[in-house]
């Protein structure tokens, strides 16, 4: 028996440490330089003057002869900081998605369709921002790799024959706080001065003899490789982004010019004379995000400008009503191209822009200005709306549509906070998003990819960084506690215990960090970094009394929460030891807040044993982790709901408000508290915004979308339709409705069996209810103090 577990675990060693990818030598041992294991025959180029670090745009370019039309041609290209592909002059794919030095991402794709007997060219555009880099950005140097998978064809591979040329004709134009009225985490600006810019090089004509030979930088490798190399290269494991042409919907001002009527439909082209200064703003209609692409002729010499906002802006630098442009201007980030006076220009910017208005400002010089047509590339993750949800109340319909377009803005390769100002996955923010994407998509890939990502973000103490991918360390230590949340939610959701396990380690850690803080009394105390819990007024910059100094209830019933979640996850895996430590020290904790920070006068939870602040967070968590007792908790949250001297929730922690109304059973009430959403769409938001109307706390209405304020989209499912796992993976449902004043309504949620179906009538009384279940889910319907068992199929109850 000991000879063959032995045996077992020797071949177990074995296939882990040779499960090659397939670009990856074959070569099972380390026994020569050039086939090493976990090496690429292709290499990392770049151009042979440039030290790497710095802004600049590249083109490289390899031109290959093939005897006849290939049936298939794999290749794997990846470059730092980012590149697009070109095969014959046809833009193929780009890249790479994002990920860190250490899971450096690479993708792959057929371009055989792209090909010709004959002359052949691969082309990339390849850029680094230089210090201008997005926060969410990685970087070693710029530097670029390709590999064919088929050997009749590694010739082609990244070497020493490649041509590169360095485009002078880019300039970044850095992006400030006052350009854009708030906090800025993204890209610069492109200025581009076409009379430099070798136009056309993308294409097999371009004559590329006076370009360089690339330098060599080292070998690809991947992860397991013998020496140190920057990138460990990992293959692309999200799928390529939805891309598709969005036209402008609509000429809102115009100075100095006639724009045509069929201008925006792009069926007639827009005619700037000379010597000319114009200002031309466009309305989407609605926020969009992309690569907007300007199609000019001629206008040697001219100066075009284009401006990129969410909304516009008054004198003081306000926000009114985002479909007013009297006496407001467009700031934001902008573009400047200069014309070289050619025919058949394209402008596209190098990293996609998000906007509703679309501001042109042009100075042409002593040659007209042809602009043949301008539009956007959508471009975002290619989600797709499998829930469906109406009611007979309008305004619930317009906020889902809206939530929607909210979520769909705030996913690309990673999840976005938000999609104009910061383009970072921040856990708070990516939980919510995760469970919309599960629940209206049934796409999981970025929430899979998320959860890899924070847990790669782990650092030596055990806590994530709260955002991540990002160059710049941000430690938010009750956002380690979200990331455990989420693990819970993907079990309900999607279980599969496999990938669960992978994350036990880093479960360990963060709950280990913790447990060091508990003070003698219970609590948590002496919590270091940021840590934000929600943007209410009367908390410093999101953060409530005593985390770092002195003692926090809230915080402590954070941890009791991911306490409870890690414990059922340690259950189901049968690690029954640390399922029972986590419901040791969650009890201490409850007991501990009971004691020391219950208000027996107020009948509330405090959020300090000082009894000085009450806030709605604090009792929302006592409610959540069950230390407001079972008999206690309704009465609980309607005062949560009705006394205004408590700190309130901002739009951010009503999510977790609106859990509580759930599981205490006043689901009824939640339509009744979507007032800042009520209040979005009259004020013309086509998407949800970071904070309310008026707001005071520090980053007030900043960003017009931010991920989690899409929470509706889940909630319309789990709490006005009702549907929830009862059992991990959708094995059983409990379909739980709370209409409130809606008379009726139909909704559809896509689990890992199949599409759930629901409709619900209720008049006075009268209930009428059908479910339809996948086959093999079994489930509940619970609803006006009635149960009723529900088997798959098509189930109709009234009563």
């Amino acid at each position: 028996m000991i000879l063959n577990r032995f045996l077992f675990f020797s071949l177990l060693l074995f296939v882990r440490s040779t499960g090659l990818l397939a670009q990856e030598t074959a070569s099972q041992v380390n026994n020569e330089w050039e086939n090493l294991r976990h090496s690429w025959q292709a290499q990392w180029i770049n151009h042979p003057e440039d030290e790497g670090t710095g802004y600049g745009v590249f083109h490289f370019r390899r031109n290959f002869q093939l005897e006849t039309k290939p049936e298939q041609f794999l290749i794997y290209v990846s470059a730092d900081n980012r590149y697009r592909l070109y095969v014959n002059g046809v833009d193929v794919c780009h890249g790479p998605a994002r990920g860190d030095l250490l899971h450096w991402r690479y993708e792959t794709i057929d371009v055989a369709a792209h090909l010709k007997k004959g002359k052949n060219t691969i082309a990339a555009l390849v850029y680094n921002f230089g210090i201008y880099k997005p926060v969410a950005q990685h970087s070693y140097r710029t530097a670029f790799i390709l590999q064919v998978k088929d050997k009749t064809f590694q010739y082609i591979n990244t070497d020493g024959n490649w041509k590169v040329y360095k485009n002078p004709s880019y300039f970044p134009i850095p992006v400030g706080e006052k350009t854009v009225h708030g906090f800025y985490a993204v890209c610069p600006g492109d200025s581009i001065d076409g009379r430099l810019y070798p136009w056309n090089w993308q294409q097999s004509e371009f004559d590329d003899s006076l370009w360089s030979r690339a330098r060599l930088l080292g070998r690809g490798v991947g992860i397991g490789y013998m020496h140190g190399e920057p990138w460990y290269l990992f293959p692309r494991n999200i799928p390529f982004m939805e891309q598709r042409k969005d036209r402008l919907q609509k000429l809102r001002r115009a100075k100095n010019v006639h724009v045509p009527d069929d201008f925006v439909t792009g069926n007639e082209p827009l005619l700037i004379p000379v010597q000319t200064h114009s200002v031309i703003l466009f309305d989407r209609g609605e926020l969009t995000m992309g690569y907007p692409e300007l199609k000019f002729n001629k206008g040697k010499n001219s100066k075009i400008k284009i401006t990129y906002c969410e909304a516009l802006f008054d004198f003081a630098g306000r926000k009114g009503h985002r479909d007013d442009i009297t006496g407001r201007s467009a700031d934001g980030i902008f573009d400047v191209i200069i014309g070289d006076g050619g025919f058949e220009r394209v402008f596209r910017p190098l990293w996609m822009r998000t906007f509703r208005y679309l501001e042109l400002d042009i100075q042409t010089a002593d040659d007209p200005l042809i602009i043949e047509d301008i539009y956007n590339i959508f471009t975002a993750y290619p989600f797709s709306q499998n829930a469906a949800f109406t009611s007979d109340r309008p305004e619930l319909n317009a906020i889902w549509q809206t939530g929607w377009r909210t979520a769909r803005l705030c996913a690309l390769e990673t999840y976005y906070d938000c999609p104009y100002y910061e383009q970072l996955q921040y856990i708070g923010d990516t939980r919510i998003q995760a469970l919309i994407s599960m629940a209206v998509s049934g796409d999981d890939r970025l929430a899979r990819n998320a959860l890899e990502l924070f847990d790669n973000s782990r650092v030596s103490d055990g806590i994530t960084q709260s955002r991540y991918p990002s160059a710049v360390y941000q430690f938010i230590p009750p956002f380690s506690l979200i990331w455990i949340y989420m693990i819970h939610d993907y079990y309900m959701y999607r279980e599969d215990l496999t990938f669960i396990q992978s994350f036990i380690p880093g479960m360990n850690a963060v709950l280990d960090f913790f447990e060091r803080h508990l003070d003698f009394n219970g609590l948590l105390s002496g919590l270091e970094w940021f840590n934000f819990v929600d943007w209410a007024d009367e908390y410093s910059w999101g953060v409530p009394p005593g985390v770092d100094t002195g003692h926090s209830a809230l915080a402590s019933l954070q941890y009791v929460y991911a306490l409870q979640k890690a414990a059922d996850i340690y259950n189901a895996l049968n690690q029954i030891d640390r399922a029972e430590r986590c419901s040791r020290i969650e009890e201490r904790i409850r007991k501990a807040v009971r004691d020391l920070c219950y208000d027996n006068e107020k009948q509330l939870f405090t959020d300090t044993p000082h009894k000085r602040v009450f806030s709605q967070h604090t009792n929302i968590m006592a409610v959540l982790t069950n230390t407001a007792k079972p008999g206690q908790q309704q009465k609980l949250i309607k005062t949560v709901l009705t006394d205004s001297t408590l700190v309130q929730c901002t739009m951010y922690f009503r999510f977790y408000l609106f859990r509580a109304l759930k599981k205490t059973g006043l689901g009824d009430l939640y339509t009744g508290q979507l007032g800042p959403w009520r209040r979005m769409l009259e004020y013309g938001f086509t998407t949800f915004g970071e904070t309310d109307i008026g707001s005071k706390a520090v980053v007030d209405s900043r960003s017009d979308c931010h991920a989690w304020s899409a929470s509706p989209n889940f909630d319309f499912l789990t709490i006005i339709c009702g549907i929830e796992p009862a059992q991990p993976g959708f094995k059983s449902v409990i379909i739980s409705p709370a209409l409130g004043e809606i008379n009726k309504v139909t909704g559809q949620m896509p689990t890992p069996e199949g599409l759930i179906k629901v409709a619900f009538t209720q008049l006075g009384k009268k209930r009428e209810a059908i479910v339809d279940l996948p086959a093999g889910v079994k489930g509940e319907l619970h609803w006006a103090g009635q149960k009723v068992l529900l088997t798959k199929g098509w189930n109709e109850i009234a009563f």
